[in-house]
């Protein structure tokens, strides 16, 4: 019989991973142990529909309990792993310690905090989880002005949330555009303007010093330029910092995430990572090596450790796509544009519609679309392939991509 396969993290990765080895007909025990008091639940909903009440608790879990126990998974609630012995192959749950054949860390990551958030009044929240996300949408249901700092996917999905349920937003951005470490100027541009037309008020190379509050309860934002702005909420959505804690307590190698091969194994031969606490190197990215916070990273690398544990290696090779639902408006991106030189637009930006093709030199590296999800679809595919689409086959809406594949 194999060994018993214990899984840290209750997240997108350690179920994807619990599924990928029951497709790989995998019968050894599977444990899943997860911090939070809820089955694993999806995540996405959080900082949009689930925050304003359009979509509900029971529409969260990622797989209904049945499921765990028709395939034999054992899911531990209120469980996290303190400690790892990875020269007694041991797991520390509750002053408990737990042996295991494979040990996979799907730790996820957690916000990034200001300073002053360690003093903060009520009302002032980060978003990763659901205890957050409820906390927000009490919240919301009387806040009438709600500050957002970060102009990242999570704080403009919220902002647009909130806006569009009748809140006063304004988001507060250091950088010079928004979603800047991610996106083409262009694709900043357009969706700053969506988000002014909409009503939130964006200030870009600004930031909050401090808080305002009264009776314990945030009243208002210290700006930076020394003005004060009134908030009945604020959402700090500044990025997220990996949990590495256990891999670097167990002796395990990180750097911005913990290391993984191209079979997402650590240095300690059978432990794994996936999903956001893990970094590799990515061909994608000109071998360099990346942490992707994305569901397609998630499921992909729990399907290539899955594989390993079964016997099965293959490399984790998959194109890299995220998106991100603000407003009316779908962002999809495919591939990865660290070393573009050039650009070119695709399609009807007025009419919000349109593709931005990413470029080094000839080849195609990556390519980010507004409302255009074929453009999506066949740029995975193109990029997967490596077919390069001329320039000016990429900037002709009339040309057929799909004619290239």
């Amino acid at each position: 019989m194999p060994g018993p396969v214990l899984i840290v993290g209750g997240g997108q990765a350690g179920v994807q991973l619990c599924m990928a080895l029951r497709r790989e007909k995998y019968q050894g025990a599977i444990s899943l142990y997860c911090e939070e008091p809820e089955y694993p639940y999806h995540r996405p909903p959080l900082s949009k529909s689930y925050v304003t009440g359009a979509t509900d608790d029971d529409k969260l879990p990622m797989r209904p309990e049945s499921f765990y126990e028709k395939n034999a998974i054992d899911v531990y609630l209120n469980a996290p792993v303190t400690s790892v012995d990875i020269h007694r192959s041991e797991a520390s749950v509750g002053g408990t310690a737990v042996g295991y054949s494979s040990l996979v860390l799907a730790t996820g990551a957690r916000p990034r905090r200001l300073d002053w958030q360690n003093d903060a009044p009520a009302g002032v929240f980060s978003l990763r989880d659901l205890s957050d996300a409820r906390q927000i949408r009490a919240g919301l249901q009387n806040c009438k002005s709600l500050v957002v700092i970060g102009a990242g996917f999570i704080g403009l999905e919220l902002a647009a949330a909130a806006c569009a349920a009748g809140v006063q937003v304004t988001v507060f951005e250091m950088a010079d555009r928004v979603m800047g470490r991610a996106v083409a100027p262009t694709i900043s541009t357009f969706f700053e303007a969506t988000h002014r037309a909409a009503g939130v008020d964006i200030r870009l190379g600004a930031s909050v010093s401090g808080l305002e509050h009264s009776d314990g309860q945030v009243s208002g934002v210290q700006c930076a330029d020394g003005t004060t702005l009134a908030a009945d909420m604020v959402v700090v959505g500044i990025g997220v910092t990996p949990n590495v804690e256990l891999a670097e307590q167990a002796g395990i190698s990180c750097d911005n995430g913990i290391l993984v091969d191209e079979h997402c194994r650590t240095e300690a031969s059978s432990v794994f990572a996936c999903g956001d606490c893990a970094a590799h190197r990515n061909r994608f990215a000109g071998g360099r090596s990346v942490r992707l916070e994305s569901i397609q990273n998630a499921t992909d690398q729990a399907r290539t450790i899955a594989a390993s544990i079964a016997g099965e290696p293959k490399p984790y090779t998959a194109v890299p796509w995220f998106w991100s639902d603000q407003g009316s408006h779908k962002l999809q991106m495919a591939g990865l544009a660290f070393d573009a030189d050039s650009y070119i637009e695709r399609g009807d930006r007025e009419g919000g519609r349109f593709s931005i093709f990413h470029y080094r030199g000839d080849k195609l590296l990556a390519v980010d679309s507004v409302n255009e999800s074929r453009d999506h679809m066949v740029a995975r595919k193109l990029i997967e392939a490596a077919i390069s689409p001329g320039q000016d086959q990429a900037g002709d809406p009339g040309f057929d991509l799909k004619s290239l594949i």
